[in-house]
């Protein structure tokens, strides 16, 4: 009679026996209790283990095809295979743990942070021969979010000609470029969403914190050039070549072109914020050069004219624009609560556009100005004859609203210049003129731009840091002076 065979420091019993198993040299029976069937699960108990046939789909080197052996241990040492009958499998085998997102998968919740991809990508090129130009082109994988959910696309983007990259090598560069933000450590799947989409959504949460008047300006932008130019293309499509090819090609003045530029510009922070793009189109971006304004403005001679000319409340409207410099916005938005005659002030603390009261264009917009003795002896009258209403504005219509700029330019101003035989212009040349003023009498920078609201650094430069305020008081009086024809400055030519 044969012995028990010892295996990994144990003993099996022949065939013929009861099917005793024996550990460490050892005849005692073993019970089927004591045994432990290797699966993955057993790996987690720290104990050695071999896998058992459930996962034979596992590429071991201790399997191969369809094993029919299960492996077995015996107080922790692995054994077998198993002599004593078919050993049952497990009922419940562990999923594994999702090595990358799958498509349509739900976007937020518990591991919305997770990272959507665990591998790297090398992506697809190969060249593309066209009527014109032969071009290589990438393809790669990318998680998007549409719908709050995330799916799986192929992406495709043409890299450049053939005389960009004349080698494989260059053209696999540019692909390795642009799948580096895919392949970060950090990637995370990206909103996907045309630059109409982005447009009307950006509109209804950001333009929507900005004043009126600037939500008008925009929305026009937006509507006339961004959306026939953009309007198709997916967010991160768009590329500064196709930016730089609206702006030279719209036909307006240097000026609005730059303005268009700003609003792209603010639009794009918010999209490169939203993670609807990781590129920024903006740099590099080329603009005209500003030209230098036509000069616009109301001679000493012309301003003495027009007041002496204007009756009613349009003399004091005229005379502050005049004096003061202010805004068109902020002279049709003064209140009567807005003038301390005893102190000879004025405060500019509201603007309005359209009708409407907004808050006046920037912070240093928010302003106390000296007036004149004669500019507050004539206010002093015409308070004695204004007519009371709800918001107490200094200039009102009969229902108690405040004066359009416009209407007084088209209706009042431009009539009257007509009749004096002076050139039209608007209210703003009333500020060009104040302006024009103050550079003749050498006016401290400092003092002009406190009293014209100014918030750009390269009108101040920072040299006037203390400024006495007897400067300012009698750079009103000159003005009080001059404007109301009783003495001009001895030093401005006639």
């Amino acid at each position: 009679m044969r012995g028990p065979k010892q295996v990994a420091g144990g003993a099996l019993p022949d065939a013929g026996s009861s099917g005793e198993v024996c550990a460490g040299g050892s005849l005692e029976p073993i019970s089927r209790e004591n045994l432990v069937i290797g699966d993955r699960q057993s790996c987690n108990s720290g104990s050695p283990c071999v896998p058992g046939h459930a996962d034979a789909s596992l590429s071991s080197p201790l399997y191969s095809g369809n094993c029919a052996q299960e492996f077995f241990s015996v107080a922790g040492v692995a054994v077998g295979p198993a002599r004593f009958g078919p050993v049952k499998k497990p009922l419940h085998q562990p999923a594994r743990a999702p090595m990358i997102a799958r498509e349509a998968q739900p976007f937020g919740g518990q591991g919305r942070d997770s990272l959507a991809r665990r591998r790297y990508q090398e992506g697809s090129l190969y060249l593309r021969k066209g009527k014109r130009r032969t071009v290589w082109v990438g393809r790669w994988l990318e998680d998007v979010i549409e719908d709050g959910r995330v799916r799986r696309v192929h992406r495709k983007e043409v890299l450049g000609t053939i005389e960009d990259f004349p080698t494989e090598k260059l053209a696999r560069r540019e692909l390795d470029a642009r799948l580096a933000p895919v392949n970060a450590v950090g990637y995370r799947p990206r909103p996907a969403a045309t630059f109409a989409e982005f447009a009307s959504r950006w509109e209804i949460t950001v333009l929507t914190q900005h004043k009126p008047s600037t939500q008008a300006t925009i929305r026009s932008q937006i509507r006339k050039y961004f959306r026939p130019s953009f309007g198709a293309y997916q967010m991160r499509a768009i590329q500064a070549e196709d930016l730089q090819r609206l702006l030279s090609g719209v036909r307006l003045n240097p000026k609005t072109v730059r303005n268009l530029f700003t609003t792209f510009q603010m639009m794009w922070k918010s999209a490169r914020a939203w993670r609807y793009a990781a590129h920024d189109v903006t740099l590099g971006i080329v603009l005209p050069k500003r030209r230098r304004p036509r000069n616009s403005f109301f001679s000493l001679e012309e301003v003495q004219r027009i007041i002496a000319a204007a009756d009613g409340p349009y003399r004091a409207f005229y005379w502050i624009a005049a004096e003061a410099g202010l805004r068109r916005g902020e002279l049709c938005g003064l209140r009567v609560d807005d003038l301390d005659l005893q102190a000879g002030r004025l405060e500019v603390r509201q603007s309005v556009w359209h009708g409407r009261i907004q808050s006046p264009k920037s912070e240093n917009a928010y302003r106390s100005l000296s007036l004149s003795p004669e500019l507050v002896e004539h206010l002093r009258g015409f308070i004695l004859k204004w007519q009371p209403n709800e918001r107490r504005l200094l200039f009102a219509t009969r229902n108690g609203t405040p004066w359009d700029g416009n209407l007084v330019v088209r209706r009042k101003l431009r009539p009257l210049l007509s009749s004096l035989g002076i050139e039209a212009r608007g209210l703003h040349a009333f500020r060009h003129a104040n302006t024009t003023m103050m550079d003749r009498w050498n006016v401290p920078l400092k003092v002009r731009q406190e009293r014209l609201g100014q918030s750009d650094p390269r009108l101040t430069l920072g040299v006037y840091t203390h400024v006495a305020s007897e400067d300012e008081v009698r750079t009103a009086s000159k003005l009080g002076k001059a404007i109301s024809g009783r003495i001009l400055c001895p030093d401005l030519p006639n």
